[in-house]
């Protein structure tokens, strides 16, 4: 009888699930077509209804919303697992936190291991043009929520699966835009303006400051929330004579990074290849087969690795239009990078969804059979870095490396020098143990146990910004609850503590300290290999933070602030008086300064020290409710002073901020920040720039990046009227020396101003103003021509500049500055620009300026100017070559262009 039953109960239930695998549409049921149809997309909207229809039919998924984007839609994610799993997916969540933060001991890890289930994270779309990463969504759900197949019930019992589609608004602009034209043929990706709506493809490049709420929604789940052991994160396209790059990466990966993140990757590496060659799938390249590493922080990918967690990225080919795979012939020799060539051959759609649902699964059967693996290693990772934040411990940097062989030197050359008979040694052998002993157990260089930021430091709002990037990113974080004194220093009440002892210690170190890229060419004396993106950004150093690095273990009346916190500004109290002061180091003062204009209060600023601040702080005459309000929320500085003398009444000027057809992300980056500080501004295109008759609409004009002839991409130009909808027309167009340049000049000599930072300085030399490009050698018979990689490289790094401090467009810098410097434009001086009136503003001196990063040929830069005022009829031009706005994060040199943004 109990056979008879059980075989019934199983019928039944084979029954009951064929039964429900017949309800749930099939992808072609709901949209009408396969997925990866060529010429077919699907808009977000419609993917989204998919996703919920079929969420409301099904008992593998529970659909969530994890919060609006930044056009107003919601996010969705689908958490898929079994039935039986959806019964207790707190407890789940709850194990997975556990081990991740590794917060209990070694022998509660194995009990929380035996009882867990390893969180897998698959997302797309993150980059709408990339439509093989978003569509591979719904392939890969139907699959898991509809099939009865024994590898995919064994992927549902072993594995709690959380899938994302990361832009939404993305999905929908791409889609309308590609599927807009009736004639297949013209369908195309160039949409008019970026698919993130204020930062495009760098929407990839916010993970670790957590400004856009996508990015802060993403992060929010994976490191406060959920904490998976993989994140799966979509994109395309592959190298050329290729189909897929993806993990392992190339050298080099960071060196904060426990080395089981490079090992684990490795294996996910391997599964997923071993997939596609099995299914007989060719062209995936890894190592040094495409461009990939795994040494930045910040993108989706990459900053799971400072938390432990395994990053996947692929890069595949295809689209909705059909394309081939080109012949490569480098591509087609079978090597360690590219064990499985591809041939050249027609491609669509349809074939990169199939390989990109095989990596996915490929992702969940290495999870499955490895489930205990995933959840002791991170646990053990974590386990890893709160031990060595307990302890002194020295981080491997090449420098240190180099200090090594550098005292191994030393002392080889005063031996050879005090005995000219010497042995000669440290060849083969390898050196003495006290040349390592004199650098690794060197107590001066160990790492911090942890950093302290006064509550009392000239920006403490910026310091708060910079602690909320943290807490967003699932860093513990405590604040003092009274004044405490470490190495007999003392510190306030409301001071933030930042202990390394913790799981996510390489993510503190590598928001703190100075990052050491390695010296990286194709060969010695060839041309360097270009990081895959920055290769320093030290958050604290760009955002000018104040911290003590403290190397011994410490302690305090801290309390530590709940996971995922986020902090508000401390209100400030504002002093008796008539007369009020607001301290212009403060970046949140610009803001509290708008809003009192706005309110029509008088505000002046002052051209010299006054009552304890600086030159450039904002003199409030009365007006003490609206004064208070401002302390109150942004938490800004105020003293109360009398009517300082020789101040100048301030208003805001007319602002206009340059972009172009298809979108610039420098200046949207500078859209969002303009309107985080309370700025009004208009955007320009070049039609409007060529109209003329500037001056009577604006006072100051924002070039962003490109923006000088030359430096823009050409899909302005290359887009014709015809071709698109009306409302579009005025984006369409180039900036031009025969037209742009006269009505800029005009717009100058008429009393404006211009402020060019990065590529756009490159107007200088259009406007012919008395500098010229200092990265430059003489050839023999006098021209002159760029330095070479091999001679100069500076990529992506963080640079200290001197400030003149006491010119109005630095006003609240001090002498010097970190500044985010990415083979940026420097300057000579004609010697007659001075006589003028070109004025610098920042500038390198003889000493090494690198602070964080990689710069190669550093004496190049000896004496350069990066920053000048030069004066063009009755206005300025202002040319900051650094990016002093970079993507949001470097608030420590905000001020450089908000200084601009009034008129006297």
């Amino acid at each position: 009888m109990r056979k008879i039953y059980l075989l019934g109960f199983l019928l039944f239930s084979l029954y009951w699930q064929q039964a429900v695998a017949q309800q749930i549409p099939t992808p072609k049921e709901h949209f009408g077509f396969e997925i990866g149809d060529d010429y077919k997309l699907v808009t977000f909207t419609d993917m989204d209804a998919y996703f919920r229809k079929v969420s409301a039919l099904s008992d593998r998924v529970q659909y969530v919303e994890i919060g609006e984007t930044e056009m107003g839609k919601q996010m969705p994610m689908m958490i898929i697992t079994s039935p039986k799993n959806h019964q207790n997916l707190a407890r789940y969540k709850e194990i997975s936190q556990k081990l991740g933060r590794a917060e209990v001991t070694p022998e509660e890890a194995k009990a929380l291991v035996a009882e867990g289930k390893p969180v897998i994270w698959i997302d797309g779309g993150l980059h709408s043009t990339e439509t093989v990463a978003s569509h591979q969504l719904i392939p890969t759900f139907y699959e898991l929520v509809s099939s009865n197949d024994p590898e995919v019930l064994r992927f549902l019992d072993d594995l709690i699966i959380l899938m994302l589609q990361v832009n939404p608004d993305g999905q929908d602009i791409v889609t309308d835009w590609y599927m807009g034209p009736n004639d297949v043929t013209k369908r195309n990706m160039n949409t008019p303006y970026m698919y993130q709506k204020y930062v495009g493809h760098d929407n990839n490049r916010d993970f670790f400051m957590n400004n856009m709420k996508e990015t802060t929604n993403v992060s929010r789940q994976m490191y406060i929330e959920w904490i998976p052991q993989i994140v799966f994160n979509h994109h395309q396209t592959s190298p050329a004579g290729t189909v897929v790059a993806g993990p392992p990466y190339r050298d080099p990966f960071n060196h904060v990074f426990d080395p089981l993140i490079m090992t684990s990757l490795d294996g996910v590496g391997s599964a997923m290849i071993n997939r596609l060659n099995a299914e007989n799938k060719p062209g995936y390249t890894r190592l040094g087969g495409s461009v990939f590493s795994s040494w930045w922080n910040g993108g989706l990918r990459t900053t799971p690795y400072f938390h432990n967690i395994i990053g996947i990225l692929t890069e595949t080919t295809g689209g909705p239009t059909p394309s081939s795979i080109p012949l490569v012939p480098e591509r087609l020799i079978p090597t360690h990078a590219t064990p499985f060539p591809i041939e050249p051959q027609p491609w669509n759609f349809k074939r990169s969804i199939d390989y990109s649902v095989s990596m996915n699964m490929a992702v969940l059967d290495y999870a499955s059979r490895n489930a205990d693996a995933l959840l002791m290693n991170i646990y053990t990772m974590g386990k890893n870095a709160i031990d060595r934040g307990n302890m002194d411990h020295w981080t491997k940097y090449p420098k240190r490396a180099a200090a090594v062989q550098e005292a191994f030197n030393r002392s080889r050359q005063q031996r050879q020098a005090d005995d000219p008979e010497a042995a000669f040694y440290g060849m083969r052998s390898g050196l003495p143990v006290q040349f390592f002993d004199s650098v690794y157990r060197n107590p001066e260089l160990r790492d911090p146990r942890g950093f302290i930021l006064p509550a009392n430091q000239a920006d403490f709002p910026t310091a708060t910004r910079f602690v909320n990037a943290l807490i967003k990113s699932g860093v513990q974080v405590h604040k003092a609850t009274a004044a405490f004194t470490v190495n007999g220093k003392q510190y306030p009440a409301g001071s933030y503590v930042v202990k390394s002892a913790q799981a996510f210690r390489p993510h503190v170190l590598d928001m703190f300290e100075p990052q050491d890229h390695p010296n990286d060419f194709e060969y010695p004396g060839g041309p360097p290999k270009r990081p895959y993106d920055a290769a320093g950004w030290s958050l604290a150093l760009q955002m000018g933070v104040e911290f003590d690095r403290i190397l011994e273990g410490f302690d305090g009346p801290f309390e530590a602030i709940a996971y995922g916190e986020v902090q508000s500004f401390t209100p400030t109290r504002v002093p008796a008086g008539s007369g009020f002061l607001i301290d212009v180091r403060g970046n949140n003062a610009f803001i509290a300064v708008n809003d009192l204009l706005k309110a029509g209060v008088s505000v002046s600023r002052t051209t010299t020290a006054h009552a304890g601040l600086p030159a450039g702080s904002f003199f409030v005459s009365g007006n003490r409710a609206a004064v208070e309000k401002a302390a109150t929320a942004y938490g800004i500085h105020v003293v109360s002073a009398s009517r300082p003398s020789g101040m100048v009444a301030i208003k805001p000027a007319r602002v206009a901020l340059f972009d172009h057809y298809g979108g610039s992300m420098p200046s949207g980056w500078v859209r969002w920040m303009l309107e985080q500080y309370n700025f009004a501004f208009n955007v320009v295109y070049p039609k409007e720039l060529d109209a003329g008759n500037l001056k009577a609409k604006y006072d100051v004009i924002l070039f962003i990046g490109a923006g000088s002839p030359g430096t823009v991409r050409n899909w302005g130009g290359a887009v014709r009227e015809e071709d698109v909808a009306a409302e579009y027309h005025a984006l369409i167009g180039n900036v031009t020396k025969e037209k742009t340049v006269p009505a800029l000049k005009a717009f100058m000599e008429a009393g404006g101003s211009i402020v060019a930072v990065g590529a756009s300085t490159a107007f200088a030399y259009e406007f012919q103003l008395p500098v010229s490009n200092a990265l430059v050698e003489k050839l023999p018979d006098g021209r002159e021509r760029a330095l070479s990689g091999d001679k100069y490289y500076i990529p992506g790094s963080i640079l200290k500049a001197h400030l003149d401090g006491a010119h109005a467009a630095n006003w609240g810098m001090g002498d010097s500055a970190n500044m985010v410097f990415n083979n940026s434009p420097v300057f000579n001086l004609a010697p007659n620009a001075l006589l003028q009136g070109v004025k610098p503003l920042a500038w390198f001196g003889t000493e090494s300026p690198l602070v964080s990063g990689w710069a190669w040929g550093e004496g190049y830069l000896r004496n350069g100017v990066v920053a000048f005022e030069a004066p063009v009829g009755k206005g300025k031009f202002y040319a900051f070559g650094p990016e002093i706005t970079f993507r949001a994060q470097a608030h420590n040199t905000f001020k450089m262009l908000f200084n601009q943004l009034y008129v006297k």
